[in-house]
């Protein structure tokens, strides 16, 4: 999948990254229906890219369609729309993606998308607002937009808005992206999901430990995706990440997980990343403020 190419034009150019749930437990279902979580986010150095370039007209234009989603409803377009009515903002832009995530991975493809939008039009438009701030605003646009707002592999509490920084190893991961679209709504309303798994203390969690509480509903859903665990399995420890599709393992270093990947069908799609505990957005808008 890919959206339009990024013209030369464009201003800024930034990515944006994919992420890991290392693990994922469901501790409690709350009364508003959103569910009480723990979960551990890593970042990726591989994503899709975003363009940006300035309007003086206060038009929010995204030039890259993907099919199914409206414009107007791309999460994209409402983060620009989202930052430019609390700012005050008179100036527009226009915006290109170039599309490499999967919908619906679990991946954080569309959320990772909204908070480099965020950070990129803070830049753009030259706002200066606090890193709380710009977080604060994407929760309203996704659970897990503030994580890529931050961009610090966190262990997550609450729905996922409670973020501790966190150091780990940053190991070499192989993904693999079953081709299914999974709906997070259907997952987290499943009569059998696991909803009273004790919480962990991020230290214990540290020390190696935890599961992804998602996955057994989802593999029993989702043929594709149990086909890809049993598959990596025979290589190497996976495991599921978020409500999937995609399912990872880790590896010491790059030739290795490559050396699996070249032995997994054609019919099953999948890419080898590193895991990174600052993303990428944030390593280039470092960078730039040095400029």
């Amino acid at each position: 999948m890919s959206g339009a190419a990024i013209p030369l034009g464009a201003a800024l150019r930034l990515p944006a990254p994919a992420k890991l749930n290392l693990m994922l437990h469901i501790l409690g279902r709350r009364a508003d229906g959103y569910h009480e979580l723990q979960t551990l986010f890593q970042f990726l150095d591989h994503g899709d890219e975003l363009g940006f370039a300035l309007r003086e007209d206060g038009e929010i234009r995204l030039h890259s369609a993907i099919p199914g989603v409206n414009h107007d409803n791309n999460l994209i377009v409402r983060a620009a729309r989202q930052l430019q009515q609390h700012s005050g903002c008179p100036l527009g832009a226009d915006i290109w993606l170039d599309k490499r995530l999967p919908l619906g991975g679990g991946i954080g493809g569309g959320s990772s998308d909204a908070a480099t939008t965020l950070l990129g039009l803070d830049h753009l438009w030259q706002l200066g607002w606090s890193e709380d701030r710009l977080a604060e605003l994407g929760l309203g646009l996704g659970a897990d937009v503030p994580v890529f707002v931050r961009g610090r592999a966190a262990f997550a509490e609450g729905v996922g808005e409670q973020l501790t920084p966190v150091e780990l190893a940053e190991p070499w991961f192989l993904v693999a992206v079953p081709q299914v679209l999974v709906s997070t709504a259907e997952v987290f309303s499943d009569p059998e999901l696991t909803r009273d798994t004790p919480p962990i203390k991020v230290r214990s969690l540290l020390e190696g430990g935890g599961r992804n509480d998602c996955q057994p509903v989802v593999q029993k859903r989702y043929p594709e995706v149990r086909n890809a665990l049993i598959l990596l399995n025979k290589f190497v420890p996976a495991r599921l990440t978020g409500t999937g599709a995609c399912v990872f393992g880790s590896f010491p270093n790059r030739d290795d997980a490559d050396k699996v990947a070249r032995q997994l069908p054609a019919a099953l799609p999948s890419f080898v990343a590193q895991g990174r505990n600052v993303s990428m957005l944030h390593r280039k808008l470092a960078t730039l403020a040095k400029k």
